[in-house]
């Protein structure tokens, strides 16, 4: 039988040894977590009403012996950037920015230096002479500046360690290693003015020097009593991690020398059922954990979860796995925070940040937006439904501004509300006067929230949660005046932000428990499903950050990576220790950015299988669906039939035509329910925007001969105006865009290239004395047509780019800025011509030749295409070619046969059995 959890074994020790001095009783636990949790059982314990021990983390224990308080990490990076300004020379001084990259990894290596209660003179002085003997080879003319300063860095770190050691002291506060310090040194006065308190150790595994000496003097003074939570299968195996910390203390503490080692328990080798699960990525080991807990509750539908927790080894599962859970899960108990990064408020402050620092860093006198970065902003859901910049934002887009000043920016909003002028305002005036400006954007969206639904609490608490970093640094940046660059704010915001998590608001007993690897420690579960069981993330894998090498590290007795991995394995094997099912679940993906193999712990578990453990193994793969993806099908309501009629009576056009050819569903979307695609800012020219500049300059120059024939004279003239002619075009077509620079200004000089080609193929053709008659610019032609195959006639209506006679033959031509090759236009057989998307062309210019047919009367006609990517082709005439004879004129003959090939089109695109069915290519 799996025993008690230990923290009830605890509560049970402190109602039957502590009853009568509960008041004086002070209980330090690895975490505040376990608090809770500790309440709990000692409610259980008793019988009637008592008053709570006094039940502390080890941190805050550690800060009530130093008497100091702790700071966070920025605002120790500010302080120790103040200590480095005293103490350096004003020559070799460094930037914020460049100080802070070596300065976080310093800072980390003076907190374990304290931490473990080494001198820090003798450890500092080493690393020099580490870095003196490297460098030892090289002769003293060759040492150049840039060594001597390098050199010089490694001298002054006693310096630098000494200076910010008495700054915080002399102010009171101070990081981590610094307070341990401190605590054992006031250790004697904190055990005689508290002589008459009873401290209790409980649960702890890995203990730094500073801790192990003051839980050791409270010990040999009798003040305090420690219980271990270990197991006798690591404890007494040599080797294993899982009690690497726990058996040098049973050794090598004197206490242990008189009195027990206190608790060893016997609970890892019960029956246990460990199944270990492999599926593939991150997203499948969250549905994994949500179907693990679905199946635990259809299992038993009265149980109770709160015996069970999924424990997360990567804290970016945690949405996921939210999301997996089934809707039967009542209560659910989250303790990690929600991440800083993917708050909303937080997005949009980022947004902002970009922006501004872009808009900062372009050169020039006036302040220039990005028209991408004002529309993120202005289409944030925290801003788009209060700042009314509909308009804005569609001016924006139709003219394709790509960079807008400020002033224009306010020109163009006619409507400027409070929260336009704070997201645009300059940010000229420094970091304390930026900050301010976000804290009260923030202010503004809070009171934008006027209705007090969950949602709006939700939005409140996001914003909340960064109205809190923004005032903690405009608190840092107020006293820290000499700091004052918005890309350094920008970088330190990132930092703070990845620390200020939302919590979850539950309740901490009741219902399923998802937690963090380090949020489990002291606890005990029933069932556990572990995820993220891969090297890398369970363990962490090393980590190098810091300027004491690993070898130096051993020699001082500082943790290396080594000691890292047994406080993970004390955490993994203390969360198996009494739980009877167990789920480990690994990504079985061994490339790619979230993968890595097997976690050595699931191999650990299998070599050194224990009798009574049921240990399977699964690989997972998710259902495939047989098809990838299922082609729409839409079938003609009435309503689709109206608007069909409608649009035979308006006119089908032939590209119409060829939509339906080419995607029957397209054809129903922008037809049948007239969806148009989003306008959006052309930053660079699309291939159909410069076609139009094309079509509309060669309009323009060529207006003026309409029923005239062309001479050479016209021709030479039109070279003249082209230059002036494509720039209005491309005014007018692609607006407010800028065409000066760039990938534009180069589709500006193909267009005028492509216009200059075709007036110069245009004028060889009149010298070599072709008579050239205009008759038709641009301009659109319809004519109704009747088949018995159809329930109602059709009028056919399009758009025709030119018309001329061309030496007694009406030619009918499409301009086409794609290339086109002769074999695109020549048809060999009329059966299945609409079958085939690549006779769209060929569609096309004979729906033209049907529309003017009437107008030509006996004229020979022609039609073709003119392509300006093949030019040298010249004019690419339609011809039929049944057989060795090419005919490139259009024939009564000709049409009635496209015709009947039209109308088999148009009575399918009419019939109401068959529906619009889409095609996947």
């Amino acid at each position: 039988m799996i025993n008690t959890s230990f923290l009830e074994k605890i509560a049970a020790v402190i109602i039957q040894d502590y009853s009568g001095k509960l008041a004086e009783t002070t209980i330090i636990l690895p975490n505040k977590r376990a608090k809770v949790f500790l309440i709990e059982a000692l409610k259980k314990e008793t019988t009637h009403t008592i008053l709570s021990p006094d039940i502390i983390s080890i941190e805050d224990f550690v800060q009530d012996v130093a008497s100091i308080r702790s700071v966070d990490s920025i605002e120790l990076l500010f302080e120790f950037y103040e200590v480095y300004l005293s103490v350096t020379e004003k020559q070799n001084q460094q930037s914020f920015e460049l100080f802070a990259n070596w300065a976080k990894t310093l800072l980390q290596d003076f907190n374990e230096i304290d931490r473990y209660l080494l001198d820090p003179s003798h450890v500092l002085s080493y690393l020099n002479d580490i870095e003196d003997i490297k460098k030892w080879g090289i002769e003293v003319e060759n040492k150049t500046k840039l060594l001597e300063k390098y050199i010089d860095f490694w001298k002054l770190l006693p310096l630098y360690y000494e200076s910010l050691y008495n700054h915080l002291l002399h102010k009171g506060i101070g990081y981590q290693g610094l307070i341990y310090r401190e605590a054992v040194h006031n250790l004697n006065h904190f055990s005689n003015t508290t002589s008459g308190r009873n401290f209790v150790f409980a649960g702890f595994n890995a203990l730094n020097a500073a801790e192990e000496k003051i839980v050791q003097h409270l010990l040999a003074l009798d003040q305090a009593k420690i219980y271990w939570d270990v197991d006798q299968t690591f404890l007494n195996d040599p080797y294993h991690d899982a009690g690497l910390f726990v058996r040098r203390f049973k050794e090598n503490w004197k206490h242990y020398k008189s009195n027990p080692f206190e608790w060893i328990v016997d609970d890892f080798s019960q029956s246990k059922n460990i199944q270990v699960i492999g599926t593939p990525k991150t997203i499948g080991q969250a549905k994994l954990a949500g179907s693990i807990i679905e199946k635990i509750v259809a299992e038993n539908p009265l149980t109770s979860l709160d015996k069970v927790a999924i424990v997360l080894g990567e804290e970016n599962l945690l949405m996921p796995v939210l999301y997996a859970l089934p809707s039967s899960v009542g209560s659910l108990n989250i303790t990690m925070g929600y991440s800083g990064k993917n708050n909303p408020s937080q997005i949009l402050i980022a947004k902002l940040f970009k922006m501004h620092t872009n808009a900062l860093s372009r050169k020039g006198e006036s302040y220039v937006f990005y028209y991408k970065d004002i529309l993120d902003i202005l289409t944030h859901p925290l801003v788009e439904p209060y700042a009314h910049t509909g308009n804005l934002v569609k001016i924006i887009k139709e003219n394709n501004y790509t960079f807008i000043t400020h002033n224009r920016l306010f020109e163009l909003n006619s409507d400027v509300s409070d929260l336009f002028k704070l997201l645009f305002q300059k940010w000229e005036n420094g970091s304390v006067a930026v900050l301010e400006n976000i804290s009260t954007l923030l202010l503004v969206i809070k009171e934008n929230f006027s209705h007090d639904n969950e949602e709006e609490k939700i939005a409140k608490a996001f914003v909340f949660a960064i109205f809190k970093v923004i005032n903690k640094l405009i608190n840092y940046y107020s006293r820290h005046t000499h700091i004052d660059n918005i890309d350094t704010l920008y970088a330190i915001y990132k930092q703070v932000i990845d620390v200020a998590e939302v919590s979850f608001e539950g309740e901490p007993l009741k219902g399923l428990q998802i937690m963090g690897v380090l949020e489990s420690r002291v606890l005990d579960f029933d069932t556990v499903i572990v995820t993220s069981m891969n090297e890398g993330k369970f363990p962490a894998g090393k980590s190098q950050n810091s300027f004491i090498p690993y070898d130096v590290k051993k020699e001082l007795g500082l943790p290396t990576f080594k000691e890292k991995d047994a406080i993970y394995t004390y955490h993994f094997y203390h969360l198996l220790q009494r739980a009877k099912n167990i789920f480990l679940i690994y990504n079985t993906e061994n490339d790619g950015l979230d993968a890595g193999e097997r976690s050595r712990f699931i191999t650990q578990l299998e070599v050194e299988k224990q009798v009574k453990h049921n240990l399977t193994f699964d690989i997972y793969n998710p259902v495939l669906p047989t098809t990838a993806y299922k082609p729409m099908v839409i079938p003609k309501s009435e309503a689709v039939m109206e608007r069909l009629k409608e649009i035979a009576e308006t006119g089908f056009s032939p590209s119409a035509l060829t939509s339906y050819i080419r995607n029957p569903i397209e054809f129903y979307f922008q037809k049948i329910l007239r969806i148009r695609e989003v306008e959006e800012v052309e930053e660079n020219i699309a291939l159909n925007t410069l076609g139009t500049i094309i079509h509309e300059t060669l309009k323009a120059l060529y207006d003026p001969f309409v029923d005239k024939f062309i001479s050479e004279a016209d021709i030479k003239n039109c070279f003249k105006l082209l230059d002036d002619e494509v720039l209005r075009q491309f005014k007018v077509v692609y607006k407010e865009g800028e065409i000066k620079k760039g990938r534009n200004l180069l589709a500006f000089e193909v267009a005028k290239r492509n216009v200059s080609n075709f007036l110069k193929m245009e004028l060889d053709s009149i010298v070599n004395g072709d008579a050239i008659k205009i008759i038709a610019l641009e301009k659109t032609f319809k004519r109704h047509f009747s088949h018995p195959d159809l329930p109602f006639p059709v009028l056919i209506k399009g758009n025709v780019d030119r018309i001329e006679l061309r030496n007694g033959k009406v030619r009918i031509i499409d301009y086409k800025t794609g290339k086109v090759e002769k074999t695109n236009v020549i048809l060999k057989s009329w059966n299945g011509l609409t079958q085939e998307l690549k006779n769209d062309k060929i569609i096309q210019v004979l729906a033209y030749a049907y529309m003017f047919e009437k107008e030509a009367v006996d004229i020979p006609m022609e039609v073709g295409i003119i392509s300006f990517k093949n030019l040298k082709s010249g004019f690419l005439p339609f011809g039929f070619k049944e057989e060795k004879e090419l005919d490139s004129t259009v024939s009564k003959e000709i049409l009635h046969s496209y015709l009947e090939e039209i109308a088999l089109l148009l009575k399918e695109i009419f019939d109401p059995a068959i529906p619009f069915e889409e095609k996947i290519n």
